[in-house]
């Protein structure tokens, strides 16, 4: 089997506030789609260490994270997306990167339909982590 660099993988943060709505962050790349925090994992990097680096980057703050939800592939993108429970430290200010142009509060029912899967066995998780493909 021979090796081919097309493959990626990411590590990705659901966050809530107080009235239990989503975190995203409007790209100023690409489709500029809105998105969770986070982002693709370097060399040598674990999704850990991914996600810790790129929530810092994109939203100027720390995070903690509570738990690893889930593992979804994304087949149009060959892609595999770790998606985490996370909260923003104590007295943390969003201050978003270059690389996104706003932030939003959104309620579950305006996520897209895969960010909704996401998030809601995020929400729902009971100690096994979910796997599916879209």
């Amino acid at each position: 089997m021979g090796y081919h660099d097309l493959y990626r993988m990411s590590s990705h943060a659901v966050i809530l506030n107080d009235q239990q709505q989503v975190l995203l962050l409007k790209a100023t790349y690409g489709d500029k789609a809105w998105g969770l925090p986070g982002g693709g994992l370097d060399p040598n990097e674990t999704i850990h260490d991914a996600l810790h680096r790129e929530c810092l980057e994109e939203l100027g703050c720390a995070i903690d994270v509570d738990y690893l939800s889930g593992v979804y592939y994304h087949q149009a993108l060959n892609a595999h997306a770790c998606i985490f429970r996370c909260q923003i430290e104590e007295d943390q200010q969003i201050q978003l990167s270059e690389e996104h142009s706003e932030y939003a509060w959104f309620n579950l029912g305006d996520l897209s339909e895969v960010q909704k899967i996401r998030v809601l066995d995020c929400l729902s998780f009971e100690g096994i982590v979910q796997s599916r493909i879209f």
